[in-house]
């Protein structure tokens, strides 16, 4: 692997170690973080559920890359989510408020409020024209998405893609009027990561996105700079409903590979497994 970076890096193992590993045969932290870089980290947070529900990002997960950025450093990591239930109890009972407490520059916060978003055009955006957007994302210098690797009623699996909903005030839009699939990669033209971090220690193979669902272990954490890429791997590595899937099955997915926001042939990657 000298001189060339893997397009797709699989870890193996805890998931904090996990973590670690594969941002490190990505290239490391400071490919992405610079010092005194305003970074925004996205993982799933919308579910007043414990970690071990499957919904939500493991906070082990988020507090190494948290500890990673800082020690690369950054100027503030923000961990922000637009909950669908309470943002207190979000952000308490996910367990991603006290993995970051000790942490320095760190806040974990669920933002619900309109006053927290800004209006933003979509280029092309026939679908959709404009959304309202996170300011603080707006803001920042590095996106990172940590979503947790899992099902979901409408799109079959929720993953980097779908998560950046997360990061928008009108998200009941995007069920009830639009094509949501559609929608979700007219949103991903805008909101870009530098980085997707999929948290696939745990796997909610059914019952998502809220559960109780069926959870499995799956001991992977999938790093990519592309989040087409990550999502692809993570939807083929995993089991959905009991059974395996492509990842041109998922309409998004689908969607976004045509459009050129990446790469699903997963048989076409560079890809580098660690063991963690």
């Amino acid at each position: 692997w000298a001189g060339k970076q893997p397009n797709v890096v699989i870890g193996n193992g805890r998931p904090w170690v996990g973590s670690r590993a594969v941002v490190d045969a990505m290239g490391g932290i400071e490919r992405f973080v610079k010092p005194g870089n305003k970074v925004v980290m996205k993982p799933n947070m919308s579910f007043s559920n414990p970690p071990g529900w499957g919904t939500t990002t493991r906070p082990e997960v988020i507090k190494e890359l948290t500890k990673m950025c800082l020690k690369a450093g950054a100027a503030s990591v923000l961990v922000l989510d637009n909950p669908l239930r309470s943002s207190e109890l979000c952000v308490e009972r996910s367990g991603l408020r006290k993995a970051c407490e000790d942490l320095p520059q760190t806040h974990v916060q669920g933002l619900t409020d309109k006053s927290f978003y800004q209006e933003v055009k979509v280029p092309d955006g026939k679908e959709l024209p404009s959304t309202m957007v996170m300011k603080r994302v707006l803001e920042s210098n590095v996106l990172i998405a940590v979503p947790v690797a899992k099902s979901h009623s409408a799109t079959g699996v929720s993953l980097a893609l779908k998560g950046m909903m997360g990061l928008i005030y009108d998200r009941p839009d995007f069920h009830l009027y639009l094509d949501l699939d559609v929608a979700i990669v007219a949103l991903c033209t805008v909101l870009k990561p530098q980085l997707t971090v999929i948290d696939a220690s745990w796997v909610l193979s059914d019952g998502g996105p809220g559960g109780p669902g069926k959870v499995f272990p799956m001991n992977k954490i999938i790093a990519s700079t592309d989040m087409v890429a990550a999502d692809a791997m993570a939807v083929e590595l995993g089991t959905w409903y009991g059974r395996k899937f492509k990842a041109h099955q998922v309409k998004h997915i689908q969607i976004a590979h045509q459009r050129g926001l990446g790469n699903m042939d997963v048989a076409s990657q560079a890809i580098k497994e660690v063991d963690a």
